[in-house]
């Protein structure tokens, strides 16, 4: 007669299988980075463009920040809810994406802008009160010096673009982070802090915080937004770097010791972040079954052992949340 076998020794295999089981494919998330992208740039853009002030009260700049929140509520859970090169590469500096899926997000994130901008400027060619279509985008496009209405310097601008993105990256991973109990407001966290930097930087230069918007508005634009595009990429990828180093110096500190629960594990796998999860090897799958071993062994002091919780705490299977991902 053969003894039961224990509940935890038979669901942890599924339990390993289900996330890839339900993980999306890259082209799907693609897909959700181009369409949310698109999202963005038509309420970036298309509310200043089409504003009338006596009948239009709603900011340009929080139209764009409900929009990345309705961007992350809907798509998050499929790619992330970058939406941003710059929000990417602080994620990959971060440790949560590898290089090469982070230049097709920013391939992907291209083509939504300049869809989103190019479905705005066919819209303006058929208003027949504006002549020039170009000039009309002239008024939202990024710009420094005699482009911006305050006439503010290069330096000015560069200064508020990489201190901006840097702050937008900062609130991005630390709000979508593992540990983080309020992982739910991200969304929120993260369209509200667009929309305040955006007031901040519409009368300093229309800074968008976000290279693949300012490209596709500059190529709507008269010729002077392209000369000048160079600091909209540089600033906000330099600011985004400094971010995710930031944010990475944080996740590495040392952690107080989990404790482990006797029995159950069922925790080894409940990463819900929407993230991509693909970089989880062998390696922590070996380390993330560790506890249960540590909770089968008899020596291991029961006061380590239990808690009034009842489920697995396991901080090695989240390590992609802590810049250890893909090492």
């Amino acid at each position: 007669m053969t003894s039961p076998v224990p509940a935890h020794q038979t669901s942890s295999p599924d339990l390993h299988a289900a996330p890839e089981a339900f993980k999306p494919g890259l082209v799907a998330r693609l897909s959700a980075e181009a369409f949310g992208t698109l999202f963005l740039v038509i309420a970036g853009l298309g509310v200043p463009l089409f504003t009338i002030p006596q009948s239009n009260p709603l900011p340009a700049s929080l139209a764009t920040g409900l929009a990345v929140t309705a961007a992350m509520l809907a798509f998050a859970y499929i790619s992330g809810g970058h939406f941003n090169p710059a929000v990417t590469l602080g994620n990959a500096i971060a440790g949560r994406i590898r290089l090469p899926e982070a230049a097709a997000y920013l391939g992907a994130q291209l083509v939504g802008a300049i869809a989103g901008t190019l479905a705005l400027f066919g819209v303006l060619r058929t208003v027949p009160k504006i002549e020039d279509t170009r000039a009309a985008f002239d008024t939202v496009t990024a710009g420094f010096g005699e482009h911006s209405i305050i006439q503010a310097p290069m330096a000015g601008v560069l200064l508020v673009e990489v201190l901006g993105a840097a702050l937008l990256v900062a609130v991005f991973l630390g709000t979508t982070a593992a540990r983080n109990t309020n992982k739910a407001a991200a969304p929120f966290a993260v369209g509200l802090t667009l929309a305040v930097l955006l007031q901040l930087g519409q009368a300093v230069g229309n800074t968008p915080f976000n290279p693949a918007r300012a490209t596709a508005s500059a190529i709507f634009s008269n010729t002077w937004s392209l000369e000048q595009l160079w600091l909209f990429w540089v600033a906000p990828l330099v600011g985004a770097a400094i971010g995710g180093l930031v944010f990475r110096g944080f996740a590495e500190t040392p952690a107080v010791p989990a404790r482990t629960y006797a029995g159950d594990d069922s925790a080894l796998d409940s990463d819900d972040d929407g993230l991509d999860d693909d970089d989880l090897g062998a390696d922590d799958l070996d380390s993330a079954q560790q506890p249960s071993a540590r909770a089968a062994d008899p020596r291991t002091p029961a006061a380590q052992l239990k808690s009034d919780g009842g489920d697995a705490v396991n901080d090695d299977a989240r390590d992609f949340f802590d810049g250890k991902r893909g090492q």
